[in-house]
């Protein structure tokens, strides 16, 4: 990704803010000090408030979709020290954490200081050599080669000649950030589908409208079905669609994940997993069925495309046997429940 160009700036010295980085920090630092200039027109920053957005940036991808930030980044384990401690909601607004993390420094200040110790200094590695933090601080202030700031204190204070800059290329230099920040992450995660959608919180989720079709229409012919989970009795346009293994994992609505419940499962399955060795027969039948009479009724349903992510052709998977199409199911779901209970997903049980 190339920045916007200035003859007066060393925007090269800028792009390479994020060249051999082995942890979050500095993606982190980058966005959390820019929404800052650019949302609340300050140029002169505590760490602590920059910090307080790294947290609350993180917060998402850390708690509800569950990435791996690498061993060697401390962001991770601090967050989850600071939900245990303080019973944050894993669904709170950045906003809501920043203002949270800010308001009670006195007792969350420990769990933030180790960010205070090196970031503030190394992100300026590309302007100034590093070698130790006081020789740091003293080239900053003196705004060498440029720099994007000075560092006084526990506080920096943005060189003036990147304030138009950073404002005016506010959208390109945060989406350069998260675009660095999803290729660091996917080689952290190779088996986690979609990682750069897992970066942010979604401000809404697709509509699952057509699956509500595909499934009513299902239930419809048959006349009922009953709940894999509770053994309740479901019918058209009374149940919820659940995704057997969780949104916040697979990132997707794909028909072959779905699957009729009774609403009061989804309050309580939430995004935890289901154990496979209970529930993943009873799931491959229900699909096995319903594609056997859906198919039939509408062979051009585009709907059914999604299962081509399972298996090579909708037709010979429905003409698979009952234990064949469950084999299928199986070679899907075990190596993705393994990978999500490994990035710390936790089992349900009913």
């Amino acid at each position: 990704m190339i920045l916007p160009q200035n003859n007066k700036l060393p925007i090269s010295y800028l792009a390479e803010i994020f060249n051999n980085t082995t942890a979050t920090y500095k993606f982190y630092w980058f966005v959390a000090m820019l929404d800052i200039l650019v949302k609340e027109r300050k140029t002169r920053i505590s760490f602590w408030e920059i910090i307080a957005g790294m947290v609350s940036e993180s917060w998402y991808p850390i708690h509800y979709f569950k990435l791996s930030f690498g061993k060697a980044d401390s962001l991770f384990d601090r967050s989850l020290e600071i939900q245990n401690a303080f019973q944050i909601s894993i669904e709170s607004d950045k906003k809501i954490i920043k203002e949270y993390l800010l308001d009670n420094l006195d007792n969350t200040k420990k769990y933030l200081r180790v960010f205070t110790l090196n970031v503030p200094y190394r992100f300026l590695s590309p302007w100034i050599k590093y070698t130790y933090d006081e020789d740091v601080i003293n080239k900053s202030q003196d705004f060498e080669n440029q720099c994007l700031y000075a560092i006084y204190g526990d506080e920096i204070v943005i060189n003036d000649i990147w304030v138009d800059y950073l404002t005016e290329n506010y959208i390109i230099l945060r989406d350069f950030a998260f675009w660095n920040l999803a290729e660091f992450l996917q080689k952290r995660n190779p088996n986690v589908p979609d990682v750069p959608s897992k970066l942010i919180k979604p401000i809404l989720r697709d509509s699952l409208t057509k699956q509500h079709k595909f499934w009513d229409t299902y239930i419809e012919t048959v006349g009922s079905i009953n709940c894999i989970y509770t053994g309740k009795p479901i019918f058209a346009k009374q149940y919820d669609l659940d995704h057997f293994v969780p949104w916040s994992f697979v990132s997707h609505n794909l028909l072959w994940n779905l699957i009729p419940a009774d609403p009061s499962v989804n309050s309580s399955k939430s995004n935890n997993l289901p154990p496979l060795d209970v529930y993943l027969k009873p799931f491959a039948d229900v699909h096995h069925d319903a594609l056997k009479i859906l198919y039939t009724k509408n062979p051009n349903n585009t709907l059914l495309e999604d299962y081509l992510m399972v298996y090579d052709s909708v037709p010979n998977l429905i003409n698979l046997s009952d234990e064949e199409f469950y084999n299928v199911f199986k070679k899907t779901f075990s190596p993705m429940v393994q990978i999500a209970e490994n990035m710390g997903f936790k089992n349900w049980k009913l």
